[in-house]
């Protein structure tokens, strides 16, 4: 009897769960490397080793420690940012979209504030690393700017706020310095920081109640 062989379809499918993994496991113990080491002492060995698999695999899925440490922060945004696209486009009630918005912004902080922190202090000897803090730095901008004009659109903005003030308001606020400040320098726990975000957003943006 001829002996049947896997189809290429469920080997196609193997191979991408594997990558998956891969890559995951990569990411996570990049993250960790990096936080506890700091950029310049973590080596792409120790993260292969770390993370179980080869040197190789890490520089084709990443390239180089810069799209390692690009791939984590953009990781970190992604979920919640979609969320947050959605919710504001289905949500009408301005003081609900600003309270949800501080509570996406607090999803995200615990995660990337580290390691925007992790880049703020490589990109003062790493080029590469002050490049990608410009990158994160004016995508951010444009989301709030987006947010911004969401608001201004809807005509829920104070009258005596435009889109650009609005948009540096939300940038300002988003800042992972100022979560550093509060919740990893002062101990503020996560849900005073969060109900701090939405009190002081809703009343630089939106007209009282």
């Amino acid at each position: 009897m001829a002996t049947v062989k896997p189809t290429r379809g469920y080997d196609s499918t193997r191979r991408r769960r594997q990558a998956r993994e891969n890559r995951d496991a990569v990411l996570g113990a990049a993250r960790e490397l990096f936080l506890a080491q700091g950029y310049a002492a973590t080596k792409i060995s120790a993260i292969a080793e770390r993370a179980g698999v080869s040197v190789e695999t890490v520089y084709k899925a990443f390239g180089n420690k810069p799209g390692l440490v690009q791939a984590i922060a953009d990781a970190a945004l992604a979920a919640p940012t979609q969320r947050s696209d959605a919710m504001s486009a289905q949500e009408t009630d301005p003081h609900t979209v600003v309270r949800r918005w501080a509570g996406f912004a607090c999803e995200v902080l615990p995660r990337l504030a580290p390691v925007v922190l992790l880049i703020r202090a490589a990109a003062a000897s790493s080029p590469e690393m002050a490049g990608l803090l410009a990158r994160l730095d004016a995508d951010r901008r444009e989301r709030m700017d987006h947010q911004a004009r969401l608001l201004h659109d809807r005509g829920q903005l104070r009258p005596d706020v435009d889109i650009a003030q609005a948009g540096d308001v939300m940038w300002a606020y988003t800042d992972p310095g100022l979560y550093e400040l509060l919740v990893l320098r002062q101990s503020w726990p996560l849900d005073r920081f969060r109900g701090f975000l939405a009190t002081a957003l809703a009343a630089a943006l939106l007209p009282p109640d």
